[in-house]
């Protein structure tokens, strides 16, 4: 029982923190899983992003709020109205993708091939990003906001990181880093809920797991406020990150030649 709680913990702390660093959470889960040879359920990942999803309601409140009042009022072209049209059409490529594919991507989540195709493919798009560019700085038009949606769809597979190929599009779209960012986290939103809305069904959360919605809740706004405020700030950051998941894919796959 103490065992399983220390995963447990292990697990909400993993989830909490690579849910918006740029290095996949979905396959850091499935690794630390198999370290501790502690497999979870369906509704106890449903807990952990739960717990995440609250943390970029509570950072970002005051935004989701005012771009929700923009858009009631019809007010489209204002900027937190204007915000919110952009996440709707970011959001559309990962629907897509997700109702056609995800069931696929689901079960063979903890394939250890894909996962490593997937931390490389996040590392090359992290390295891509950090290349000191010219591109010059403008507002994110309708055409871009698509093609980080595209980018997003793309985090379905195992291993290629929602925040790293979303963060990395804005930047190589003209955005600075707190801009990226800011959009990346607050499109998380309609596709984590949705996901979760789509996996829990007409089921309730248990409350044993409340728990692990609170660990995964308090190190998720923690993240958040170091990596917007201190980690990604600079394009050199990308650099060190992309290395490491090339670095992690490259260890996966010297694993699977050997086991």
């Amino acid at each position: 029982m103490v065992n399983e709680l220390f995963s447990a913990i292990i697990l909400a702390i993993v989830q909490g923190s690579t849910e918006w660093l740029p290095i996949s959470s979905s396959g850091h889960l499935v690794l630390v899983e198999r370290l501790l040879d502690y497999k979870v359920g369906l509704i106890f990942d449903v807990a952990l992003h739960f717990g995440t999803l609250m943390a970029v309601f509570v950072y970002f409140g005051k935004d989701i709020v005012d771009i929700i009042e923009e858009l009631l009022r019809g007010k489209f072209r204002s900027e937190k109205g204007r915000m919110g049209i952009l996440l709707i059409i970011a959001s559309l490529p990962t629907a897509l993708f997700g109702f056609f594919a995800k069931s696929y991507f689901d079960s063979v989540l903890s394939n250890l091939g894909i996962i490593a195709s997937g931390f490389a493919l996040t590392g090359m798009f992290l390295l891509i990003a950090s290349v000191p560019g010219k591109v010059k700085q403008e507002k994110l038009g309708f055409r871009g906001a698509f093609f980080i949606g595209v980018a997003q769809a793309l985090s379905i597979i195992p291993g290629i990181s929602r925040s790293g190929s979303t963060i990395s599009s804005g930047i190589m779209l003209g955005l600075n880093e707190k801009e990226a960012m800011k959009f990346s986290f607050l499109l998380s939103i309609p596709v984590v809920f949705g996901a979760n809305l789509i996996t829990i069904g007409n089921n309730t959360l248990p409350p044993d797991l409340i728990w692990a919605a609170l660990a995964s809740f308090i190190v998720g706004i923690i993240a958040i406020h170091l990596i917007f405020n201190y980690i990604l700030v600079n394009r050199k950051s990308f650099m060190w990150f992309g290395l490491y998941c090339l670095l992690l894919a490259a260890s996966i796959g010297i694993y699977l030649s050997i086991a």
